[in-house]
Parts: structure tokens; sequence; C-alpha cells
């Protein structure tokens, strides 16, 4: 299954009955009060600190095979699965195991091979967002440790459940929001948090790019390709045409799939999780009051679903408000960077993204100027934190709950866009005030695909 979240900075949903509304709250409350649950422990070796981690990969489009190749620079992953309805990539990754020295790696088509294989000990998913919450909870339920990538959900109900399942079944579940274990945003998002930017009123984030207006085209729906099993391929989302955009692959280019509300939320979702997600970092994952979204499908002429303009802007408990703003009209913007997590202060601005941050002081500030460059692999450390805390069982640095909080907070923003209205998030009942906002909050799911924690 394929799943590309991007690297660079480029550029209907179905109904749901009064019964259904209910879910997402008691789920979400169920996560909320599960920090300090200690929930029984799932069958699974105990690994010493010299054991190798047999590690499963599932969807090996362009990000399954980036986390394959990190991943592997650790010598304490063992690759022992790769998984894929679509028998190129599953070929692609499986080549790549081998040649970095791997032996007996397992081609599967089916996820479901992972989870019955006891020898397994931990899962990295990477298939489009709307596998990510039933195989995240299977893989729980059979005693594997799971990476999963971001935005962790399509759903905030979903979200809910996953972190239910780590919880209840005691695993180390590591979102893949790697900027996390990125040294200088440890150090940015403390600078905020010890108060040395001043009263932080204002936070804002951004990518945007120029593109082409014909952007991904408007192929016609056709039979799949060779080697795509294309009922696979949907799982839970309804079942659909094939059309090329919609499976997404693209040789010179991040999978279109996120485009379509059957599988992901656009570019909300996508850049926005890793971009307010450093926001809420310095403010100890806080999920905001409420949110307005405007935007629209305005420039681009191709069959996407997602909007092409998008601005979110938050409210915070904690005193701050945070945009979110994507465009493929201009690439010109502030301080002449294509995305970043801006947090604008009385004593000074701090801009920060993947290449470091710089500190602008306020005039008669005593703060000082500063540009540190970012100085550490992210994505390596991030899974070295992954795979330390499989041995020690503690969080890891990008908890499926931290995660859950900075996706739901995106989610949010699509609730929003989609409901047309402003949204409160109301925490103490985990859903929107608005009645009317609520039939976004989940899905149903195609026969098996169920989510049972």
């Amino acid at each position: 299954m394929e799943n590309q979240n991007e690297t660079t900075v480029t550029q209907g949903s179905p109904s749901h009955g009064a019964e259904r509304q209910e879910a997402p709250r008691r789920q979400f409350l169920k996560a909320a009060g599960a920090v300090a649950a200690v929930g029984a422990f799932a069958p699974g070796k105990v690994l010493g600190a010299n054991d190798r981690v047999n590690v499963a990969y599932a969807g090996m489009g362009r990000m399954g095979r980036g986390n394959l190749e990190i991943s592997m620079r650790h010598k304490a992953v063992r690759v022992a699965a790769v998984c894929d309805v679509y028998q190129p990539h599953l070929e692609m990754a499986a080549a790549m195991a081998r040649k970095a020295g791997h032996e007996g790696v397992k081609e599967l088509a089916d996820f479901r091979e992972i989870l019955s294989d006891k020898s397994i000990d931990a899962v990295c998913i990477s298939t489009p967002d709307h596998w990510h919450a039933w195989q995240t909870v299977e893989a729980c339920k059979a005693g594997k440790d799971v990476y999963v990538e971001k935005p962790i959900s399509l759903t905030i109900d979903e979200g809910a459940k996953m972190v239910q399942a780590a919880r209840k079944y005691n695993r180390v579940v590591q979102a893949g929001t790697m900027q996390r274990s990125g040294i200088h945003f440890q150090k940015a998002t403390e600078i905020v948090r010890a108060g040395k930017l001043g009263k932080v009123a204002t936070v804002k984030t951004w990518n945007v790019g120029l593109a082409k207006r014909e952007g991904i085209g408007n192929p016609a729906d056709s039979a799949p390709p060779a080697g795509l099993n294309w009922d696979m391929w949907l799982g839970p989302a309804p079942k659909r045409p094939f059309n090329a955009n919609r499976f997404g692959v693209d040789p010179n280019a991040f999978s279109h799939f996120r485009w379509f509300w059957d599988y992901a939320g656009g570019m909300m979702t996508d850049w926005g999780v890793h971009l307010l997600d450093i926001a809420l970092m310095a403010f100890d994952n806080p999920m905001p009051e409420y949110v307005n979204t405007v935007g629209g499908n305005f420039y681009l002429t191709d069959n996407r679903e997602t909007p092409d303009t998008l601005i979110a802007t938050y409210k915070f408990p904690q005193g701050f408000v945070a945009t979110y703003e994507n465009r493929h009209t201009s690439s010109i913007a502030e301080f002449n960077k294509g995305s970043g997590t801006v947090f604008f202060g009385t004593e000074g601005t701090l801009h920060v993204d993947r290449r470091g941050y710089t500190i602008y002081p306020e005039k008669g500030s005593e703060l000082l100027e500063a540009k540190v460059n970012s100085s550490n692999n992210m994505n390596y450390d991030h899974w070295g934190n992954f795979l330390d805390c499989i041995r020690t069982r503690q969080r890891p640095i990008s908890d499926i709950e931290i995660c859950h909080k900075s996706t739901a907070t995106c989610l949010l923003a699509n609730v929003a866009y989609r409901a047309g209205i402003r949204v409160d998030w109301d925490s103490a009942n985990a859903t929107t005030v608005q009645p009317e906002a609520r039939k976004f909050l989940s899905t149903e799911e195609r026969d098996p695909w169920k989510i049972v924690v």
C-alpha cells in the first residue's frame, strides 16, 4: 500500500447515523484518560539489550521505502517482512532489504499475515491514512509495537481508538512526526516554553508554492494496473472504481491519494500536522478551543477534492492564536521560507523549519539575534527512540497520544471547512459543540475492516 508523506515543501464523506455520533466522544475520553493507565501486557517476547528487533513494513511506496532505508541503518533492526498490495512496490522493497544484507525477508500481500506471525516484534505502517487506524489497532492486539506515519488517522474517532489500543495492550506506538527528534526543534520550543520570547500570543504556520494550473490532471476511471489489488487498497474506504489519481502513484511526485476525502485530509493533515505539531510541542500539547477555516478550489483544474487554498485559524486556551495556510498560487512567503512555524513574542520572533531556527529580537529587547542550523538526522534518531522504547517500554517522543492531539487539531480544521461553520471543541465531552459538525468526526468502515479495540 502506498503512503508518501511529503519531505519537500512543494506543492464526499460517507453519511453517518446519529448512533455513530456518540462514539467519537466515548473513545476520545477513554484515550484522554489513559495517560497514566497501565494496560494488560499483550503476548510478545521481552527484548534484551543485544537482541535485534524483527520489524515488518506495511506500505512500500516512497514513504514506506524511506522508513525501510533509514531504519536499516540501525543494527538493531532485522527486516522480517515487507507488505504491499501493489506488486512492483513489494518487489522494490524486498530488493532493498536483501541488498542491505537482510535474509529471509517475507514478501506479503495481506497485512493479516503480519499479525499472525509471532516472530514479528514491531510493525512500520506507511500505508495511506485511511488504513492507519485499523492496522495500528490490530497490531497492538497482536502484541506488536508500532511505528505509524502521520497523520495517524483519517478521523478523530479513529485516533482515539488507536490511543485506547496502545494503552489497553501496553504497546509502544511511535508516530512519524519525526521533527520532535530534531535537536534544533527541541531547542526552539524550549526557548518558547521558557518565556525567552516574552508573551507569545500569535503562532503562524504555512507551506506554499506555485503549481501548474492543471495540477494532477483529470484521468478517467479505468481498470487498475497489473499487480494491484484495488479492493484491498481501498480496504475500509468506500468501494469506488479505480482512478489513477485516487491510487496516486507518480514516479515524479509523492502520492496523490491525499487529495481525496475517502483516504486523507489534503495539505491540512499532510503538512499541517508537522507544522502545528511544533506549535503544540511548545505549549505542552493542548487542544484548541475553536477553529475557523476558509478556502476552496480556486485555481487548480484537476479532480482533487481537498482545497487548493486554505487558511485555518485557531484559538487556544493557553492564550494564543495559531494559523495554518496553504496555497498553490504563489511561492513568495514570510522570511523567504516556503514553510515554517513562527512564534511571535513581545521580546522577539522565532522561525523554525527543518533547516534550523532564527531569532529576530524586538527593538530594545535584551534577546540576542541567533541563527541555529539543524544538527542531527531526525529521521534516524526518531527510529532510534522507537527502538530504545521497545526495550525499555517507555513512551516514545512522538507517543500516539501526542500525535493524536496534533492530528485531531488538523482534522478539526477540515471539519470546520467541510461543515462550513466555526467549530468549537468541547474538551470535557471530547466532541464538537456544534451537532452539525459531528458527522465528520467518524466514518463508516467497510466490512471486514471495522475497528474494534
